[in-house]
């Protein structure tokens, strides 16, 4: 059973979180754009199995979370570290996707002393320090998704524009098996999208601007265990995205998974789970330069 409760911060803002509570190991669950933080219900069967507590919250702007306009990615781990003092919890997994995997580093390389270790699925890759390395950030991404994401390089009115002009037929990059997936064994979503637009865009658009702007800290500073999942032909975040993220940060998995896209890569992630009960007992890596 999931609790829901608020967490008022020192600046004013109310966050909406979720706790399934017990006391085995914690998982944070980042969600995706557009997505509120409601744990993966797919995924209840497999932490229960393994015996694992679900912790998260609606990034600001989604639901009841205050938005936070002007937020980086990085701005999420003092949010994560309110909840979970909140909560009680003082070391915990993360796990994210889409969008929530780039948050879920995040929480790793800046709360060091919490996260033991780092799940990311689908995830992107931080524009301005890839681009500036030779990245192509937007090669092999479908047109609506990288059409979507270079109007929120622009800036706000451009992000807001574009999504004023969108119709809904935009090829944003989802393969015939997400679709089915969808209508399936991750209708989950179905529910969870909505329910994050009900207050309106504002969410998505500080997403997308998070997404693409500086995101205020560096991967490679990661010292936890890390696992990075990518189908390998997904059409809306490319594969590749994981691929360097994983190159950037020392002794990181990257698995690849053949034929699958955005959503049915989620499929891992009862894999992902079982991965987190092996690696997240608080082991660290050592300094790259000890």
């Amino acid at each position: 059973m999931i609790t829901e409760f608020g967490v008022e911060l020192e600046d004013g803002r109310l966050l909406h979180a979720y706790d399934s509570g017990g006391d085995g190991p914690v998982v944070y669950w980042h969600h995706g754009t557009p997505n509120i933080g409601e744990p993966p219900a797919p995924l209840f069967e497999a932490a229960d199995r393994l015996g694992l507590r679900w912790l998260s919250h609606n990034r600001p702007g989604y639901g009841a979370s205050t938005a936070d306009p002007g937020r980086t990615v990085g701005s999420v781990a003092a949010d994560v570290a309110a909840v979970a003092e909140a909560a009680g919890v003082r070391r915990m997994a993360v796990m994210g996707h889409s969008s929530g995997a780039a948050h879920a580093l995040a929480c790793a390389a800046l709360l060091p002393e919490r996260v033991v270790a780092a799940v990311g699925i689908s995830g992107l890759a931080p524009f301005e320090t890839s681009t500036k390395n030779g990245f192509d950030w937007f090669e092999g991404m479908a047109d609506g998704s990288a059409g979507s994401l270079r109007a929120a390089r622009a800036g706000r009115a451009e992000k807001e524009r574009h999504l004023a002009a969108a119709t809904g037929e935009e090829d944003i990059g989802f393969l015939a098996a997400d679709w089915e997936a969808l209508q399936s064994d991750w209708a989950w979503f179905d529910d969870i999208v909505p329910a994050a637009l009900l207050t309106g865009p504002g969410g998505l658009i500080d997403d997308d601007l998070a997404n693409v702007g500086p995101w205020g800290f560096d991967p490679a500073a990661i010292a936890c265990p890390v696992l990075l999942i990518h189908g390998a032909a997904d059409r809306m975040v490319p594969a590749a995205h994981s691929a360097w993220t994983a190159a950037q940060i020392r002794g990181a998995e990257l698995r690849l998974i053949p034929d699958a896209g955005h959503i049915t890569a989620m499929r891992q992630g009862a894999a992902a789970l079982e991965w987190i009960q092996e690696k997240g007992d608080g082991r660290s890596r050592p300094p790259a330069n000890p």
